[in-house]
């Protein structure tokens, strides 16, 4: 006979349907206010961005305003911290919502596996009750799973709103409703050198030094070795309307956001607009224009910004050719008389602002990031054909950020950053070394690197050092400045950071305290350059901020270029190579 206590059996049912409802009440409330949340998102402005838009556009126009300066900066650190909050909020939220659901069915299942059960029941009954049961089971398996799939939809709209209107906040962008363009056809991205390629007499590249080791006069990648250059006698004098210790200025056909690269007496840009992507080679003595290379056919229309335009990365050399890469996912090799090697097409890089990452040299094969939204990846490719040599995929978002290659007193590393880590390749095969999850957003900023650690940093997210010896770890952390466009420089004592709206810090690069900080003037897009115990920062106006890379702040000069700029400068012994918005300038004595 089967006997069980009703009483005692109905007081643990009764509190397990209490928990089942109080779970379900709470699941609605929770759902109802992350809806909430993103209504408030698309209607408000929580943090006051079109109030910061007008503030930058007046700082435009009256750069030296510091109490205006100031405003902007207060709002930024706000808008950051209301970011960061917004974003806990709907995780959290997130989080209550499943547990709360997952209550619900346990409370649910326990009231069931405990009802009484009529030993008698016939098969009409039995049949009926199954039914009942099942249709039960259904609706609460639907209702919930409708009510967790629209809190999950609502929370990750809110989120990726904020993220799109912090994203054009830090670029200065106005945000107003506006219609999608339509998508480009993106080609398929193979690992097969396209039908365009045309190989003709190859030079021998297999003796060339990597830029790890470059110790010759030469200036061949951007930014040197992460930042840094071991270059001497580099001036601190200049003016360029006047012409003082200006060697020659020379117009640049095509616009262009990339940095001069050197080699022998050979300097080289690149420029591109609608119509054209071209490749230039100038004489480093004289400035004179040597050849032009055109790439690609032309007719490709990428969408890029105008912060990026349609020739931000920076090509790269080996001393036997010049490799050049474009907005529109066309490379090419130019030998050193301006004849096309090779030419490689991966399509219509797939962001919303063109792809910006810069090229690397290593060992015979050219280094290119690829971090674009389909299949983003880093490759390799031979230097001599364009073929791939290796290909990594990596589960990262889209960046424009640049590799960097170091030795670490070990090994070669290629080190990328783009969210949400910061990772290390063997440049000789592509196998991953090690990542770290250290980093958000559409990362702009590149990577420094100095005695063994390694500084990431990105707007809306945080600046941080990462010791690799022994395996990756977080040395500290800050979000107190941070930069979306200029990229940090350190030495073995400091680490020197800029933010776009002209605001500089210097950092113990073991420590993170902070020595000094201090305002430009104005804003700047270059970035930081420590050569000689010197930093060498150039803002948007043309003047070159130089300062001594102390814990003490020190201005060592100020030299006006005479001509806007946005472009990181190349240095070799006793020069400086400035890229203005139209001219070329090789500064010396």
């Amino acid at each position: 006979m089967l006997s069980i206590n009703k009483n005692s059996r109905w007081g643990s049912d009764q509190l397990w349907n209490r928990v089942a409802w109080a779970s379900g009440i709470f699941a609605v409330l929770i759902c109802v206010l992350l809806v909430a949340n993103y209504v408030q998102t698309k209607k408000a402005d929580p943090v006051n961005m079109t109030v910061i838009n007008s503030l930058v556009g007046r700082l435009y126009e009256n750069p030296a305003d510091s109490v205006l300066r100031k405003q902007i900066r207060t709002l930024d650190l706000l808008s950051r911290k209301a970011y960061f909050t917004s974003q806990w909020q709907i995780r959290t939220g997130g989080y209550f919502l499943l547990a709360a659901v997952a209550l619900i069915v346990l409370s649910l299942q326990i009231i069931e596996y405990r009802k009484k059960v009529n030993p008698i029941v016939s098969e009409e009954n039995e049949d009926e009750l199954h039914m009942q049961r099942r249709k039960a089971r259904n609706w609460i398996v639907i209702g919930g799973s409708a009510l967790l799939l629209i809190a999950v939809v609502f929370a990750v709209l809110a989120s990726n709103e904020l993220s799109d209107n912090f994203y054009k906040l830090s670029k200065g962008t106005e945000i107003v409703s506006e219609t999608p363009a339509a998508i480009p056809e993106v080609s398929n991205l193979t690992d097969t050198i396209s039908g365009t390629v045309s190989i003709s007499e190859v030079p021998d590249t297999s003796a060339v030094v990597s830029s790890v080791t470059v110790s010759t006069d030469n200036y061949p990648n951007f930014r040197g070795v992460a930042g840094t250059a071991s270059k001497k006698g580099i001036p601190v004098s200049w003016d360029g309307k006047a012409g003082t210790n200006v060697l020659w200025k020379t117009q640049v056909p095509l616009p262009g956001y990339n940095s001069p690269i050197v080699w022998g007496d050979k300097v080289f840009l690149t420029g591109a607009n609608t119509e054209s992507r071209e490749v230039y080679c100038f004489d480093r003595n004289s400035g004179q224009l040597l050849w032009t290379a055109n790439v690609g056919s032309g007719t490709k229309k990428p969408a890029i910004s105008e912060d990026t335009g349609y020739s931000a990365p920076t090509a790269v050399t080996d001393g036997n050719a010049v490799y050049a890469i474009f907005s529109s996912g066309e490379i090419a090799a130019i030998d050193m008389n301006g004849k096309k090697i090779w030419e490689r097409d991966f399509g219509l890089p797939e962001n919303h602002y063109g792809h910006s990452s810069s090229l690397l040299y290593y060992k015979g094969n050219i280094i290119v990031q690829y971090d674009q939204k389909v299949s983003p990846r880093v490759m390799a490719l031979s230097a001599k054909t364009g073929a791939t040599v290796w290909s990594t995929d990596r589960p990262v978002k889209v960046s424009w950020s640049s590799p960097i290659l170091v030795n670490t007193g070990k090994r070669d590393e290629l080190i990328l950053v783009a969210e949400p880590y910061v990772a290390s390749y063997n440049p000789a095969n592509g196998q991953e070394l090690w990542k770290i999850d250290c980093i958000a957003g559409e990362v702009g900023p590149s990577l420094a690197f100095s005695n063994g650690i390694v500084f990431s940093v990105n707007e809306y997210s945080k600046l941080s050092a990462v010791k690799i010896d022994g395996g990756p770890s977080i040395l500290w952390e800050n979000n107190n400045i941070l930069s979306e466009i200029p990229s940090p420089a350190a030495d073995e004592k400091y680490l020197f950071l800029t933010a776009s709206y002209g605001t500089v810090v210097c950092n113990d690069a073991v420590t993170g305290e902070k020595y000094w900080e201090t305002e430009l003037g104005n804003s700047i897009f270059s970035s930081p350059m420590i050569v000689e115990g010197k930093v060498y920062m150039l803002d948007r106006s043309g003047v070159m901020h130089i300062i001594k890379a102390d814990r003490e702040y020190k201005v060592l000069g100020e030299p006006a270029l005479g001509e806007e700029s946005a472009c990181t400068p190349a240095f070799t012994n006793g020069r400086i190579y400035i890229r203005g918005e139209s001219n070329l300038y090789c500064i010396g004595k």
